[in-house]
């Protein structure tokens, strides 16, 4: 059961990395419990913080996607804990701006949490700020 459960687990994460490439915010809030949250340590004040339940979800993603001009995801590493209700993943993020300004890419590193139902509960996403302020231009307002 463990097994089952931990392998269960890393393909709803799978699943929510394709939703965020397939640009579909329905389906990626739909991997979510209702009382869910999506936590963003590292926002460093000029990114969002994250969200709280899953229509929070769905509406913190709806506007990100038409910004872009499409988004990929690859999967470097992915384990599911010693409690297989919680994964851990290393993952590339590439970002195409809009108007061909070039390509965002960062590294990041995030845990999923999940309830006995298979729902995500708790999403850390971990990434590097100044890279992500340098790659849309907000270097300057990033707050110390």
């Amino acid at each position: 059961m463990t097994t089952e459960k931990a392998t269960k687990n890393k393909e709803t994460v799978r699943a929510f990395f394709n939703a965020l490439t397939a640009e579909n915010a329905e389906t990626v809030a739909n991997l979510f419990a209702e009382d869910a949250k999506h936590i963003n340590p590292y926002n460093s004040g000029i990114f969002p913080t994250g969200a709280n339940g899953k229509e929070g979800i769905k509406n913190y993603w709806e506007p990100v996607f038409p910004n872009f001009d499409g988004m990929t995801f690859d999967i470097e590493e992915i384990y599911a804990m010693e409690d297989p209700n919680m994964v851990f993943v290393k993952y590339k993020g590439d970002i195409k701006l809009k108007n061909n300004a070039g390509v965002y890419s960062n590294d990041y590193y995030s845990t999923f949490k999940f309830n006995t139902d298979g729902e995500i509960t708790e999403y850390v996403e971990i990434f590097n700020p100044i890279v992500a302020a340098r790659g849309f231009g907000l270097l300057d307002k990033i707050k110390q």
